[in-house]
Formats: structure tokens, C-alpha cells, sequence
């Protein structure tokens, strides 16, 4: 009896520890709901803003070409390794020139024995000449005398095409650069043979100045169609800047030099090439790089920081703090970036604060501790 009744203390007791724990840990859930979180705010800004347009480029040639050999045969020398820089009409590979050679001396021969028999041919043409004249030789025999001196032009002009061909096949063996560039390192060694009109020996590329192909949209070709700079992109495509992979800006601007025909039926984009000057040969074929176009001014702007905004499938919003500092949702639309910001096209007012830093700790209608910063601050990395 008596251990029933302690056995019943102990139970009572420990229905009491767990009724004080759970009341506890209700009140700290009530607590955590009623702390406001900490967030930082920015006004939205403001202001006239001049547009940009940014568009995912890459580096390509302005001349590129295969170079390959008019004539067959094994490379003997090469001239120049594989990544030169070289200069239009540089030598580059020697071909095996020995046949070519033996073939020139046949042609030569040739047509020396050709020249021989038409200058006996002109002789007796002139001898037939006095004879006919004097009655002494049929007209017929003249005849054919003349047509027996112009079968012989034609052989000896039959031979001097083909003594031109030996020299220039001559010629061939020596392959030259066809332009001022830069060789790839893909190019053939000493001893390959080489097939005419089909082996690859090397390519070239030029490399100042460079193009810079990039498309945009049906839209965005419209909109600078109608800046009031011209009427095609190569009137208003001019003092384009370029940033490489690497963030920083290229010293020099370009300018639209070629335009697709029209626009791609697949993409929808129209696709064009900016060239720009590569004194310092920095720009090499395959790199990808922005092309940065400036567009319209637009008066009175509003502006947040693109660490404000979020998005989510389709969807854009953002975080603002609303009456009572409580964290509110706002879907926007947007404009172009500018900088590390982003134009606000729809949603937001210049009254408004967006959350820039912490919105992805709160939940709408959260009671929020506002700490408010400047463009100046923008500069510091957001914590992760």
C-alpha cells in the first residue's frame, strides 16, 4: 500500500515536470514570434537613369581560313611553329619540290621542240607564198602549208599554258601566309604528306581587329530602331564597350560592322558582329564576352538593388516594409539592370523600403528591426 502511494508521487511528479516544460517552451515559441528580425532596408531610388543593354558575346576572326596545299607531296620544311604570329606572304611550309622541277624541264622542252617546228612551219609557209605566186605550186598546196603553221601555233600555245602550269605548281610548293594573323598550334610536322586541295595544314586567324558576335531580340532591335540614332544598327550600334570574363572593361569601344539579313525564324534573335581594334593582342577567337550598348534615358526611374529582388518560377517580388514595419510581398516587373541595380518597371512607389538584406528570413506580415543603409553600402557583400 504504501509503495502504490509512492509509485502514484513519483508519476503526479512527472506530469508535472513535463506540464512545466511544455508551457515553458510555448512561451519561448510566443516570444520568437513576437521578436522582430533584424533586416536592412534601402529607400527605392529615384532618379534619371540612363539605360544599358547587355548581351553575351564571343570572340571571332575577322579573317579565318584553312590553308591548304594546290599540290601533293611531303612537307620538307617548316618554316614556322605552331602559334606564330605571322605576316601576310610569310612562308610557312615548303612542299617536296623535285617532281614539280623534273615536270617544268619536260614542259620547257616541250615546248622549245614546239616553238622549232613552228618557226619551219612559218619558213615554208613564206617559200609556198613566192612559189603560188608565181604559179609554180597548186593554191591548194598553200592552203595547207598555212594550216599545217597554224596547227603548230596552237601546239606551241598548248605548251606554253602547260610550262605556265609547271611554274606555278612550282610555285605551290612554297605555302605562304595568306594574311596578317596567328597560326593554330594544330598544324602538320615535317614529313607529313600533304594531299592537294584537301589536307589541312594550318589555320590562321586574324587577330586585330576582331569581331564580336552577339544577337538580341525582335524587341530589343525595335527599341534601339527607334533612340532616334538611325535607322539600322550600324548607325546606332557605335561606342560599344566590351567586359571580358574576368569583370574588368576593355580599354577600347567598337562598333556594329556586319548585320544578319533578318531575324533567325528559330530564336527569334537578329545576330550581329561589332568590331573592335586588338592592338595588345588580348582578344582571342572563342572568348566570350558582354557587349554593353547604351540606350534611352529614362526620366525619374525607380531603381532597387538586384540583391532585393527575388524571383521564383515566373514570378518577381520583392520584400517591403509595410504599416507597422511588418514584412509585406510585392510582385513587380522589371526593367533593365543598371549597375548592381534594377529598374522597377511596375509594383513599387518611391515612398516604398525594400528589404535587401535578410527577406529570406522572414515571412509576410513578421514585425521587422529596420536598419537602414545607402547606395554607398551596396557595396558590401550580402551575407549568405
Amino acid at each position: 500500500m504504501l509503495l502504490t502511494r509512492v509509485s502514484k508521487s513519483i508519476y503526479c511528479g512527472i506530469i508535472a515536470i513535463i506540464a512545466m516544460t511544455m508551457a515553458a517552451g510555448c512561451g519561448s515559441k510566443q516570444a520568437a514570434q513576437v521578436s522582430p528580425s533584424e533586416v536592412k532596408v534601402m529607400q527605392v531610388i529615384q532618379r534619371d537613369t540612363p539605360v544599358t543593354y547587355e548581351y553575351v558575346g564571343q570572340v571571332k576572326a575577322k579573317n579565318e581560313a584553312q590553308i591548304r596545299a594546290k599540290v601533293s607531296g611531303n612537307i620538307v620544311a617548316k618554316l614556322v611553329e605552331g602559334g606564330a604570329t605571322v605576316q601576310e606572304g610569310q612562308p610557312l611550309f615548303q612542299i617536296d619540290r623535285r617532281q614539280y622541277e623534273a615536270s617544268l624541264l619536260s614542259a620547257q622542252a616541250q615546248l622549245a621542240q614546239a616553238e622549232a617546228a613552228l618557226s619551219n612551219s612559218r619558213l615554208d609557209t613564206q617559200r609556198y607564198q613566192k612559189l603560188a605566186d608565181q604559179n609554180a605550186i597548186a593554191r591548194q598546196a598553200l592552203d595547207t602549208q598555212q594550216s599545217t603553221e597554224q596547227q603548230n601555233a596552237a601546239v606551241v600555245n598548248a605548251y606554253r599554258a602547260k610550262v605556265q602550269l609547271a611554274v606555278d605548281d612550282l610555285s605551290d610548293t612554297l605555302i605562304v601566309a595568306p594574311f596578317n594573323g596567328r597560326i593554330d598550334v594544330n598544324d602538320l610536322s615535317i614529313g607529313s604528306f600533304v594531299t592537294a586541295g584537301s589536307t589541312t595544314l594550318a589555320t590562321i586567324s586574324s587577330i586585330d581587329p576582331v569581331f564580336v558576335q552577339f544577337s538580341m531580340s525582335e524587341t530589343e532591335y525595335l527599341q534601339f530602331a527607334q533612340l532616334g540614332r538611325g535607322t539600322t544598327p550600324a548607325e546606332w550600334g557605335r561606342d560599344l564597350t566590351l567586359l571580358l570574363s574576368d569583370g574588368s572593361q576593355y580599354p577600347v569601344t567598337g562598333q556594329i560592322e556586319q548585320v544578319d539579313r533578318g531575324v533567325a525564324a528559330d530564336t527569334g534573335t537578329l545576330t550581329l558582329k561589332a568590331v573592335f581594334a586588338n592592338p595588345q593582342k588580348l582578344l582571342l577567337p572563342g572568348m566570350f564576352a558582354r557587349v554593353v550598348a547604351q540606350g534611352e534615358v529614362r526620366k525619374g526611374a525607380l531603381l532597387v538593388p538586384q540583391r532585393a529582388v527575388q524571383q521564383l518560377l515566373d514570378k518577381t517580388f520583392v520584400t517591403v516594409v509595410g504599416e507597422g514595419d511588418k514584412a509585406e510581398t510585392r510582385p513587380v516587373k522589371m526593367g533593365p539592370r543598371v549597375g548592381n541595380l534594377w529598374v522597377v518597371e511596375e509594383g513599387l512607389s518611391p515612398a516604398d523600403r525594400v528589404v535587401v538584406e535578410g527577406a529570406a528570413k522572414v515571412q509576410p506580415g513578421m514585425l521587422l528591426k529596420v536598419v537602414m543603409i545607402g547606395p554607398d553600402d551596396l557595396q558590401t557583400p550580402a551575407k549568405q
